[in-house]
């Protein structure tokens, strides 16, 4: 078979099983192209798109300014290394920082790989900036969060099927629940503690809002503890949930951003760490980097990625649309007892289904909304997760509302 004849959904799925590794599970639906909120099927099938890549194509599949962008660079200069000086980096580095209100940005391609250099900026401020003795430094986390898949971060984590047979882990991690100021004030007591590593909404965790006040609370405790505030954006961030940064909600200004997925619209790895010079100036040559990070491809495309944010204001239809999409889910509860509740912020929304995390039923859902033309995943085995991009129209997204009701409503166990 040629590998640009056109294959059906049966082989591709048999392709993937025979060659790759089986460390993820899939909705059967095989996409071969996508357009703003919409994606195709290898059968042409059309399909709205509720995931967005986990929030990473908020600017719409296939944005015509970021996909031009990405034409123009790919023309002129893809990759240089670090080793030299190119003239895309310094130019969107100043956007990019100037964008969010920061000193200095340090650019990675995952948002994993973001993550690992704020904890490592964490550590070496604590030791050259607040005094903590070698090798004592502790980054505070919350239990259930998502940081990430390294050794490191999962370090962090309480999930076993990221845990299991992994092991050694990474020391110097103190965990406590989310969303609990008791707890955090408790662990900040312990002075080699460098930073509190926090995401302002748990993505994966089934979309789990913490309470008004914690985001902000818990800043102020960092604050009087000589600790930095980490803020893992990379799926709340770039207008997500209604704002730039979800930590906006707050007010707050973490000492530490982590940003991915949306900085580059989708179209490729882009990842950034920003934080102000009192920090970012422990990090010397030598002391972190990466072959791609920062290279001129990328820095053309967030540059456009970001721009679309601002000219097209979505963090605004985000706020907007999230408010119909969260009043249509309550009025979809209050005909069924399938689910139990809605949360969420913007357009990053999950519902709760009132069955057990190991059961199949919000699988099967999932598999009824493809079946009717709308793609949406599970979370923690019972909750649905529901993040279109942000360029959907009002109309749109009153045509998903419906097309989500009347799933559940003709949904049988």
């Amino acid at each position: 078979m040629s590998v640009v004849e056109q294959i059906s959904s049966k082989q591709a799925i048999e392709l993937e099983n025979k060659y790759g590794a089986h460390n993820y599970h899939p909705l059967p639906v095989v996409l071969s192209s996508g357009e703003g909120v919409y994606v195709w099927d290898v059968e042409s099938k059309r399909y709205y798109d509720f995931l967005s890549a986990y929030s990473a194509v908020n600017q719409g599949h296939c944005h015509p300014k970021i996909i031009n962008a990405l034409k123009e660079q790919a023309e002129e200069l893809t990759l240089t290394s670090r080793a030299f000086y190119n003239n895309k980096l310094g130019v969107y580095e100043k956007y990019v920082t100037e964008y969010f209100g920061f000193d200095k940005v340090l650019p990675m391609n995952t948002g994993a790989e973001a993550v690992e250099t704020a904890i490592k900026l964490s550590r070496k401020w604590g030791y050259e900036k607040k005094g903590i003795p070698a090798n004592e430094a502790k980054i505070i986390v919350c239990q259930n969060n998502f940081h990430g898949r390294t050794v490191t971060i999962i370090s962090a984590s309480n999930d076993p099927v990221a845990t299991e047979n992994f092991g050694p882990f990474t020391l110097g991690i103190i965990s406590i629940p989310y969303n609990d100021l008791t707890a955090l004030e408790k662990a900040l007591e312990d002075k080699n503690v460098a930073a509190f590593l926090v995401e302002p909404i748990q993505g994966e965790a089934g979309v789990y809002v913490p309470a008004d006040d914690f985001i902000e609370k818990a800043y102020k405790l960092c604050k009087s503890n000589n600790v930095l505030f980490v803020a893992d954006e990379v799926q709340t961030g770039v207008a997500r949930t209604g704002k730039l940064l979800a930590v906006n909600y707050a007010n707050i200004k973490p000492d530490i951003l982590i940003l991915g997925k949306a900085l580059s619209g989708g179209v490729l790895p882009v990842s950034a760490v920003l934080a102000d010079d009192t920090i970012m100036e422990v990090i010397r040559p030598g002391n972190h980097g990466s072959t791609f990070g920062g290279n001129p491809l990328a820095c053309a495309v967030a540059i456009a990625a970001l721009e679309v944010v601002k000219e097209e204001r979505l963090a605004e239809n985000a706020l907007r649309l999230g408010e119909i999409f969260r009043e249509g889910m309550e009025q979809l509860i209050s005909k069924t007892n399938l689910i139990k509740s809605v949360r969420g912020k913007g357009l990053l929304n999950a519902i709760v289904i009132n069955d057990s995390e190991d059961s199949s039923t919000a699988w099967d859902i999932c598999v009824a909304l493809k079946d009717n033309g709308l793609l949406a995943k599970p979370t923690h085995g019972n909750i649905i997760r529901f993040a279109p991009p942000l360029v959907m129209t009002e109309e749109q997204l009153y045509e998903c509302v419906e097309i989500i009701s009347k799933t559940i409503l003709n949904f049988k166990k």
